[in-house]
């Protein structure tokens, strides 16, 4: 008797398979050789030696100049928030960082979301006061 079961866009067909507990012993060997065949190729195109002419580089490596940049804003960025009072970090870093609404920071920080608002607007001045 043959038993086939689509899993992951694959069909899995095992004629040798005596009992269903036999069978998913082998599907739970599929997913791992199939987990470890996407963490090889996590884009979902399979190894090919075009890609690796083509793409054979790191997805990306930033040249010094990119670096040193990217240092430079990093320190701006601390130094406005080191003029913002703590208050207002614990309050608009959540917000900034991981997008939370005014409500979820404020359910965070204990506080209104008018308070939130307050806060992440004085931020926000800061900032256009030292950049711009």
């Amino acid at each position: 008797m043959g038993i086939t079961i689509k899993k992951n866009r694959r069909n899995l067909s095992y004629d040798d398979a005596t009992t269903l507990d036999e069978l998913w012993v082998i599907a739970k060997q599929f997913d791992r050789s199939f987990y470890r065949e996407w963490k090889d190729h996590w884009d979902e195109r399979g190894y090919d030696e075009y890609i690796v002419v083509t793409e054979g580089h790191l997805p990306h490596c930033e040249t010094p100049e990119q670096y040193v940049c990217r240092m430079e804003t990093r320190q701006e960025i601390l130094a406005v928030l080191a003029l913002c009072t703590e208050k207002q970090r614990e309050r608009f870093l959540p917000h900034a960082l991981y997008d939370l609404s005014y409500e979820e920071v404020g359910k965070i920080c204990g506080c209104s979301d008018v308070a939130v608002l307050k806060s992440i607007s004085a931020v926000r001045k800061k900032f256009l006061k030292f950049f711009g």
